[in-house]
């Protein structure tokens, strides 16, 4: 049996009442701060640059552009979602997959969902299982596949996408298997174009190319069923001979579910993840010991060498360079006592006191060399003061995720903040409600009538702008 016929028996086999609560619980949290990050994007270039070349936006389609009443084919609401979920860089992380496992797999799911019908239970359902299938290869090929260059939201999130939409599609083994090996061909992002619209648009396009891999299997659309292993396929082409462990996806398989154990983290900070203990480490030592940047000399941040790849930037060029320049995120924590979502918009990467400081900043590998995606955030942040003296600050994990949760008042304080931008204040409690309620709607259209009649006019965003 081919790697995608192996998945695609196990993806078939899934069901909602075989689910533990913490699968579905932790389901409902990433489609929230997914939606959310979304809203904050609202008038964000990149996905509306691609609504506007993709759709006229005249409102005949069946799913909802998020933050706007206006409706689209589901293949075109799901590259717009995903690509606007993933622009502010503040949605979901994820181990396994070392990348963001929910905007490729959760709107393409629910736009397809909504062109069917579905119910809530449909798409949670939808969603751990093409959240456990991305999981699964990405032990088959990280760390090698993530250091190679390769964007993995985007080159393994498109196998969680499309077994998302064919498991609500209700596709056969033999169609799903068809529609894997679709996605093979469909996989793509390299890490170089970080810091660019492009990387919002890689999660957009694998989520749109989970839903097209399935539609056309439905249709009897063709492909090679052995395009993961043959010699010119998936493993071979994008990893290479010995840089793989394909036995690896389906060892353990749900035993537990990647969703539940390592599962997701939810990221408080709007900016790369790899900065995260950063600024961590330089929120603790600014509190303890009442730092200010008058007082600070020099600061050395030590993270592992695969971070500092995509985020060794001292010159940030723009806003989007700026989630993933280390330095300037640690100076913003410095100077503010917190990151957020302002300090990534317009000409704050400008801003002339963080100029000043970011000279004072170096970034440097630590010896640590982990195995795996899981322990590689770990930072050591030391600070001189002009007076001379040393204090540092170890940070292991960042405060995300399952294993080093955020209170639960930081996640919904995130949504509202996220939904302001673009749901009215009185409109907020009600999105956020029926998100809390996800698996209990008969039909998630009912999520997309209450998300549409919460917007604000376009008037009003310009106003509060």
């Amino acid at each position: 049996m081919t790697i995608a016929a192996e998945l695609a028996k196990r993806i078939v086999a899934m069901r909602y009442e075989d689910l533990p609560s913490d699968a579905v619980h932790w389901a409902k949290l990433s489609f929230t701060d997914t939606i959310g990050c979304a809203l904050a994007a609202v008038d964000e270039e990149a996905p509306r640059i691609a609504e506007r070349v993709l759709t006229s936006g005249d409102g005949s389609g069946p799913s909802l552009i998020w933050g706007s009443n206006r409706r689209v084919s589901a293949l075109d609401a799901a590259t717009i979602n995903g690509a606007a979920a993933h622009a502010l860089d503040y949605d979901d992380v994820g181990l396994s997959i070392a990348g963001h496992p929910t905007v490729p797999v959760f709107p393409g799911a629910l736009a397809l969902g909504e062109a069917l019908g579905a119910s809530g239970r449909d798409v949670v359902l939808a969603y751990v299982a093409g959240f456990e299938t991305q999981s699964r290869l990405g032990h088959a090929v990280n760390i090698h596949h993530y250091e190679k260059g390769w964007h993995p939201t985007a080159t393994l999130g498109v196998f969680g996408g499309t077994a998302a939409c064919a498991r609500l599609l209700g596709l056969t083994v033999e169609q799903t298997t068809t529609a894997l090996a679709i996605a093979v061909s469909l996989s793509a992002g390299v890490k170089a174009n970080f810091g660019t619209m492009m990387k919002p648009l890689h999660a957009g396009q694998s989520t749109r190319h989970g839903v097209y891999a399935a539609l056309l299997a439905r249709e009897g659309f063709t492909a090679n069923p052995a395009a993961f292993e043959d010699k010119q396929g998936f493993l071979e082409v994008f990893n290479g001979a010995g840089n793989y462990a394909a036995g690896r996806i389906f060892a353990n398989w749900a035993k537990p579910l990647d969703i539940v154990q390592p599962g997701v983290g939810l990221k408080q900070y709007p900016c790369c993840a790899s900065t995260h203990s950063p600024i961590d480490a330089m929120l603790t030592l600014r509190e303890k010991h009442k730092l200010t940047p008058g007082r600070v000399a020099k600061i050395e941040s030590i993270t592992h060498k695969r971070n500092l790849v995509h985020t060794d930037r001292p010159d940030p060029r723009s806003t989007l360079d700026a989630k993933f320049s280390v330095q300037y995120c640690v100076a913003r924590a410095l100077i503010d006592g917190e990151v957020t979502l302002a300090h990534f918009e317009g000409d704050a990467y400008r801003d002339p006191e963080v100029r000043k400081l970011l000279g004072r900043i170096e970034v440097r590998p630590h010896a640590h060399d982990p195995r795996g995606m899981e322990d590689h955030f770990e930072c050591k942040l030391i600070v001189t003061t002009a007076d001379g003296k040393t204090y540092s600050a170890q940070v292991d994990q960042p405060l995300r995720g399952p294993q080093n949760l955020a209170p639960p008042d930081r996640l919904e304080a995130k949504f509202r903040d996220c939904a302001s931008r673009a749901l009215r204040a009185d409109a907020i409690s009600r999105v956020y409600d029926a998100l809390g309620s996800f698996e209990s709607l008969a039909d998630v259209r009912e999520l997309a009538h209450v998300m549409a009649s919460s917007v604000k006019s376009s008037k009003d965003r310009r106003a509060a702008a």
